[in-house]
């Protein structure tokens, strides 16, 4: 692509989403997707923008606790957890009462104002559900923290219990696009997922759907997933990266480019204008010593700590990014 035409392009993205404040059509964001390595850094400064325009320049933090962890009869080719698969992770029961409060009170103890649940199963049966509707205003009432959940697949009135029940936000990540899919899970459907999403908003939580680059998905296919989130309109799209683990079938595939983290973190932003873009798991391993950039390349809340599996960077190094960001901690929904 000629300079003229990338500065073209990004001119006029700019004016179409800054100025008019319209949202890009497929076409304009194939085009920004497909920049050359050395203008990167102008994507990146334009979804910073974007989502100081659309979104403010709030971050917010949330920590996660994997509640019940292994032993999911899934086979999500990139999950440690799955029991298909011979990984290091053992299966362990759902945690008592007193683990998951100790935990919500740490991650509050640091500015948070989302915790999230995390169960590794297909969906939850009758003792789940009723284990999570006794916790999630229990750790509410205890830390003021907004609880979130992520238990699998949900029918219609499983979902619509869990938002009676005080649940904030339902995580139920698309993963990757529809064309994709398959080959990356086959004990269940992409468009099981997208049911379980569409439950989640019709009962009334906001809904958390997040994406796992760098599973051998395409760029096409990168921008197929972010017109079928458009679509879904989630309230927040969490970015994975995947951080290959032992025993599982994407172990052979290595971890994206930096520069290639961060040119899709500005394009998920600059394709969905006003969700909230969080750093999610990978982000250590990918971004390395660029991780202050994708904090101004279109991301707008992180989890802090450690992840379901896998060890991230310490809380306090994230804190001090943020300060010398000058980037303000609190709570966000979505820009509706």
């Amino acid at each position: 692509m000629p300079p003229t035409t990338t500065l073209d392009t990004l001119a006029a993205a700019r004016d179409q989403l800054l100025v008019r404040r319209q949202r890009l059509v497929p076409e304009q964001l194939a085009e920004l997707a497909a920049v050359p390595d050395s203008v990167v850094p102008s994507l990146a400064a334009l979804a910073h923008e974007v989502r100081l325009d659309w979104c403010g320049d709030t971050v917010e933090i949330e920590g996660i606790l994997s509640a019940k962890t292994g032993g999911c009869p899934e086979d999500c080719h990139f999950c440690a957890q799955s029991s298909r698969f011979d990984t290091p992770v053992l299966a362990t029961p759902f945690l008592d009462t007193d683990q998951v409060l100790n935990a919500a009170r740490e991650t509050a103890a640091l500015g948070a104002s989302e915790f999230c649940i995390v169960l590794a199963v297909r969906g939850p049966d009758e003792r789940i559900m009723r284990r999570l509707l006794d916790l999630v205003p229990l750790v509410h009432n205890a830390t003021g923290l907004d609880v979130a959940v992520s238990a699998g697949i949900l029918d219609q009135a499983q979902a619509q219990r869990l938002a009676a029940g005080g649940v904030h936000r339902y995580n139920h990540n698309l993963e990757t696009a529809r064309s994709f899919f398959p080959e990356i899970v086959t004990t269940h459907t992409w468009d099981e997922r997208q049911e379980t999403c569409r439950f989640v908003k019709e009962a009334g939580m906001e809904l958390c759907c997040g994406v796992l680059l760098g599973m051998g998905e395409t760029d096409a296919q990168r921008l197929e997933l972010i017109a079928e989130l458009a679509e879904l309109a989630p309230a927040e799209v969490p970015v994975n990266f995947l951080d290959p683990r032992p025993g599982t079938p994407l172990s052979i595939r290595r971890p994206l480019r930096p520069l290639e983290a961060i040119r899709w973190i500005a394009t998920f932003r600059l394709g969905l204008p006003d969700v909230i873009l969080r750093y999610a798991g990978g982000r250590e391993l990918t971004l390395r010593e660029l991780q202050a950039m994708g904090m101004t390349a279109g991301i707008n809340a992180l989890i802090v700590g450690n992840y379901l599996t896998t060890l991230g960077r310490s809380p306090d190094a994230d804190l001090t990014m943020l300060r010398d960001l000058g980037m303000p901690i609190g709570a966000l929904s979505k820009v509706l």
